[in-house]
């Protein structure tokens, strides 16, 4: 992996976002970009986006000596079922590069790995109370070009998400839980746990500070993963493409044996399709 490409990329996104619109032009499109701010930062908002996550991790494996970075590409795509019930599919498609963390195995392996589909249906509109949700089907892929970066297992499950957006907060909890159905009887069964509680503000100038986590808990070792973001993102434009920029440290403050240790990181950029 090139870092200094890499940075250099993220940089010109940065600027060319700099000298977009003019001054005159951001005020007048202020309450669109509130609008859209918070659509982000909502997992069944109903609005096309293209989020693409770079997860950097180490001290990895059983000499602490692994590393792992991970592409998340993760469109979502809402679907108006009726006027009052939206169906809105979320997609997690991992691209994964490790290196020396399995013992006996490959030095650097590198491909796609399992894909997770959810499928939430959403009430248009939000409760009395100002509470948004969303349940539905979640699904485990077994599309792991190598067996090393993936369960071999299908999977499925329940998933669901509640949150709430006032006085610029939002705040919330993302679950699901997902059994192996089928797939190679060499490996492992999956029965696990997924926690993403939420908790977001998001200023005048549409900067967002998040902290969450996004913890697992592996019901047939009993073990968690408990990695703690520390997130800013930043709403902006590139000429009339609005996107929201991402990066954060976060630290694992529970992994299971072999697992990541310490502080890592993310960044993301997210492609947004308003109507």
């Amino acid at each position: 992996m090139k870092y200094v490409e890499l940075v250099a990329f993220f940089c010109l996104i940065l600027s060319a976002a700099i000298l977009g619109p003019p001054g005159g032009a951001a005020a007048e499109e202020a309450s669109d970009k509130a609008e859209l701010a918070k659509k982000t930062l909502n997992p069944v908002a109903a609005m096309i986006s293209l989020p693409v996550q770079f997860n950097y991790d180490s001290d990895i494996g059983p000499r602490d000596e692994g590393k792992k970075l991970v592409f998340n590409i993760q469109p979502v795509i809402p679907i108006s079922i009726n006027p009052e019930w939206n169906l809105i599919s979320r997609t997690i498609l991992p691209i994964i590069d490790q290196e020396d963390i399995l013992p006996g195995g490959a030095a650097d392996e590198s491909g796609i790995g399992d894909i997770v589909q959810s499928l939430f249906f959403s009430p248009k509109a939000p409760t009395s109370k100002g509470w948004i949700w969303g349940a539905g089907p979640v699904f485990l892929l077994p599309t792991a070009s190598d067996e090393v970066l993936g369960g071999e297992k299908w999977g499925l499950g329940p998933t669901a998400v509640i949150l709430k957006q006032e006085h610029g907060f939002t705040y919330g909890v993302l679950a699901n839980h997902i059994w192996s159905i089928a797939g190679d009887d060499d490996r492992s069964d999956i029965n696990a746990t997924f926690l993403q509680p939420f908790l977001s503000y998001t200023t005048k100038t549409f900067t967002s500070l998040t902290i969450n986590t996004e913890s697992t808990y592996d019901w047939e070792e009993k073990e968690w993963s408990v990695p703690v973001h520390l997130l800013v993102s930043q709403l902006l434009k590139i000429g009339q493409q609005p996107i929201s920029l991402q990066a954060g440290a976060r630290y694992w403050a529970e992994t299971p044996d072999n697992g990541p240790e310490g502080w890592g990181f993310r960044f993301s950029v997210t492609f947004l399709f308003p109507k």
